[in-house]
């Protein structure tokens, strides 16, 4: 369904049936193809929550899972685009599972296989995954303790012991590096096996939604303020510098992302009066409204650029449960990532 927004006249697409729960993995994990042309998401669309891959050339949706008790805070493309890893099977409390199972999905055969099962007792926290596969998560058995676990095809093993409760994990891009939150405080931990870690120090105060810049070099977040009445910030930690500083004043974002290029950023304001989705230019901090959310929760806005920054999609319940929506944006922000059109093997590229 396509409708002209009631606030810009821009053109948007709503591309699940509201009738139907659906949305995206959290803005770290990867949901698009590289060249742009196919989106994984979860809907209920089949009676319980799966994983579906959306062409978002013909609009065709095909169900890659049927499993119990997905925990749709874990779904991530792998970077071989061949298979879409998660964790299912167990009640879920938060983003903590017990006893839940991590498995892959084949994206072209839809096997299933079981990667690693969390033993009874303990809870899972934190779910990224790197450019080798790799799926890191912090496992806990016992209060005030981590372990920081590390899963590929072959094994699945304790990476780092944490004192403290982790709750957060982000893979670096371009480097060997994990960033990590654990009793309020950020830490950046090699995974070359040297096992160097450093405290990262952000701006002080609370520290809202936080990603990599999609180069590595820069951590992007939101901070909030003490007193409401002010405006959340959109700030930039340089790690290899040591360096903290201001990008923009923002019209009271709840969610961001950047683009690939990280030259423009795309936020949900959480205004009841002013339910955006903006776009934020890094070079002249000022921003231009897109369309209207008017979710009921900003935080499951979670507006996202495609690859090739044409193209936000964003999660609204406006016209019931929640869905999923495209705007694009190419007459505002330059092409990036791939040109090439030439399909990559295997996968999720292949005909259902």
């Amino acid at each position: 369904m396509k409708y002209a927004d009631p606030a810009t006249e821009l053109d948007v697409t709503r591309l699940t049936d509201p009738k139907f729960a659906s949305g995206i993995a959290p803005a770290h994990l990867r949901k698009f193809g590289r060249r742009s042309d196919f989106l994984i998401y979860w809907s209920e669309r089949s009676g319980t929550r799966q994983i579906w891959h959306l062409d978002l050339k013909s609009g065709e949706s095909r169900q890659l899972t049927d499993v119990a008790d997905l925990d749709v805070s874990t779904i991530s493309l792998s970077p071989d685009e061949r298979t879409v890893t998660f964790f299912h099977g167990s009640n879920q409390s938060g983003s903590a599972l017990n006893g839940a199972t991590l498995s892959e999905v084949n994206g072209a055969t839809l096997a299933i296989h079981d990667l690693y099962k969390l033993p009874e007792g303990t809870t899972r926290a934190g779910y990224t995954q790197s450019a080798d596969g790799s799926i890191y998560f912090a496992r806990k058995s016992e209060p005030g303790k981590s372990q920081i676990m590390r899963a590929t095809r072959l094994k699945t093993a304790p990476f780092l012991q944490v004192e403290g409760d982790v709750d957060a994990l982000l893979v670096r891009p371009r480097r060997a590096q994990l960033l990590y939150r654990a009793n309020s405080a950020f830490w950046l931990l090699n995974t070359d096996g040297t096992s160097v870690k450093k405290q990262l120090r952000l701006e002080p105060g609370t520290t809202g939604e936080i990603l990599w810049a999609p180069s590595g070099r820069t951590l992007v977040y939101l901070h909030l303020p003490e007193d409401p009445k002010q405006l959340i910030t959109l700030r930039e930690q340089t790690p290899d510098e040591g360096t903290d500083k201001l990008l923009a004043r923002t019209s009271q974002f709840e969610a961001f992302g950047p683009n690939t290029d990280a030259s423009v950023f795309t936020g949900a304001s959480r205004g009841k009066a002013s339910s955006y989705v903006l776009l934020l230019l890094r070079v002249t901090r000022r921003e231009l409204t897109l369309c209207e959310h008017r979710a009921s929760d900003p935080a499951m806005v979670a507006p996202t650029f495609s690859p090739d920054s044409k193209t936000i999609v964003f999660i609204s319940d406006r016209h019931g449960k929640p869905a999923v929506y495209r705007i694009p944006v190419d007459k505002f922000v330059e092409e990036t990532g791939e040109s090439s059109t030439e399909k990559t093997p295997g996968l999720m590229n292949k005909e259902p």
